[in-house]
């Protein structure tokens, strides 16, 4: 749930998103783990009386800030594949939800359920003082927990961006093209 003045993600409600906020907290550790690196370097540099008026060439120095990089780089970038690919893995869901981006609101279709279809339209600011501003909506999407679900996303008009932080997704609704991802909520919650 979003609180006011929060500053990191929302509770994790799925496995995914909970991988991407350990992806997170490991990727500001490296980012540390660099500035302390880089602070201790220019303290020694500072610190250091040495000064070398003859050195032409240093073949050492330019290896080892060619390697450093390249370990950090690869240190981020296998658990980043790693968890690009846990946000593309299908696994047999259990029913389909069709969401439809149109300008000013949602259109959602459980195809599975009788073609039960309602439009979402975003609370107004002025509504409702206690609701939180651009998170709130008239019409709640329904889901089941501990279900493999599938999304099917499309807009009419432009491009839409649908998202709900609390599982980790974020698809582009795109007129003429149909996204899918899949979801596995872990508890229940709005």
């Amino acid at each position: 749930m979003s609180m006011w003045n929060q500053m990191l993600f929302q509770d994790a409600n799925s496995p995914v998103m909970q991988n991407m906020i350990f992806f997170h907290d490991y990727a500001m550790m490296i980012i540390m783990m660099i500035i302390m690196l880089l602070f201790y370097i220019l303290v020694m540099m500072l610190l250091n009386k040495f000064v070398n008026l003859k050195m032409i060439s240093g073949q050492m120095i330019e290896i080892i800030w060619t390697i450093i990089p390249m370990v950090f780089l690869l240190f981020l970038a296998f658990p980043s594949l790693h968890l690009l690919y846990l946000t593309d893995e299908m696994k047999n869901p259990i029913f389909s939800l069709k969401i439809i981006g149109h300008q000013w609101y949602w259109s959602y279709e459980y195809s599975d359920f009788n073609n039960k279809m309602f439009d979402s339209y975003i609370v107004m600011n002025s509504d409702e003082k206690s609701l939180f501003r651009l998170l709130d909506v008239n019409n709640y999407m329904v889901l089941p927990m501990n279900t493999q679900i599938r999304f099917l996303i499309s807009a009419v008009d432009v491009i839409h961006s649908f998202t709900i932080p609390t599982l980790g997704v974020k698809v582009d609704a795109v007129p003429g093209r149909i996204n899918q991802i899949s979801v596995f909520i872990q508890r229940p919650g709005v």
